[in-house]
């Protein structure tokens, strides 16, 4: 091997590689390409189909019931509505289904792949330094690959927020399982528990803060990943600042960014109370 032409080579054959898996794999990648841009379109559809005010008051109302606070609740109102004052509220929603699609995903594959490593060392093991890899590189580099197998659009961008939000999640179950003390696992098998039963009763409860903890890491990652995302034409938020930007249009970079700054406190916000909950029913129980 000739240490000069080792990039040349390795490019061409990196490209190659591409180019033989779009060629051979053109179907797959079409449906999957369908499948994800008509899910993306549903639940747009759907969080748009109310009028703005109603779904305004919707997650005020939540926010209420989660925080046990009517600050939160009108807190969250009036975000929501400067984001349709500011006229974004389509882009705002379009935003919100990308993150909750992808954060949904994400927690799918993340928590049963962290259990299993949570169970088994060897398993975990292996996953720790593709997380590693997952978190270290640039998230940028998550789109051209995808780019070139998904195409242009919103299919690509959820894809590449998916895998920036699964290595938190996943680490953090893994985690939450190893870290079950072992005085109650013992217990419980000297109480004649089933590998189940000892599951369900003792690891998963002990596990739930670091998941939820592991599940709110996971949204602010996908938030993370809403404005370079908005490069492959992801829609929302993304895209109206990245077109803000190639056109210098500097009060409506300014405006969509407020409305993303909004959008993420609120469900940073959702996603703490609802951990607070989960703990105090859990000390509650015990």
């Amino acid at each position: 091997m000739n240490p000069s032409t080792f990039p040349s080579d390795f490019d061409a054959a990196v490209d190659a590689g591409l180019e033989w898996l779009t060629d051979s794999g053109a179907q797959v990648f079409d449906f999957i390409n369908q499948v994800l841009t008509g899910l993306l379109q549903a639940l747009t559809w759907l969080l748009n189909l109310a009028p703005y005010y109603v779904v305004a008051v919707l997650i005020g109302l939540l926010a209420w019931r989660l925080s046990g606070h009517w600050r939160s609740a009108v807190l969250s109102i009036a975000g929501l509505l400067v984001c349709a004052s500011i006229g974004l509220w389509s882009e705002t929603m379009s935003t919100l289904a990308l993150v909750l699609a992808a954060t949904t995903l994400a927690l799918l594959v993340g928590i049963p792949c962290g259990v299993l490593g949570g169970l088994w060392p060897k398993l975990d093991g292996v996953v720790q330094p593709v997380l590693d890899l997952l978190q270290t590189l640039p998230p940028y580099i998550y789109l051209l690959p995808v780019s070139a197998l998904l195409g242009y659009g919103s299919a690509t961008a959820l894809v590449a927020t998916f895998i920036v939000a699964i290595a938190p999640v996943l680490r953090l179950t893994a985690l939450g399982i190893r870290m079950t003390p072992r005085a109650f696992i013992e217990l419980g098998e000297a109480s004649g528990t089933s590998p189940v039963q000892l599951f369900f009763k003792i690891r998963l409860p002990f596990a739930m803060p670091s998941i939820m903890t592991g599940i709110n890491q996971s949204l602010m990652m996908a938030f993370g990943m809403v404005v370079i995302a908005g490069i492959v034409g992801s829609g929302g938020l993304g895209e109206a600042i990245y077109g803000a930007i190639r056109t210098l249009d500097i009060a409506r970079s300014i405006d969509a960014a407020l409305a993303i700054v909004i959008l993420t406190l609120i469900l940073d916000r959702l996603a703490q109370n609802a951990t607070s909950l989960q703990r105090e029913a859990q000390h509650e129980s015990h």
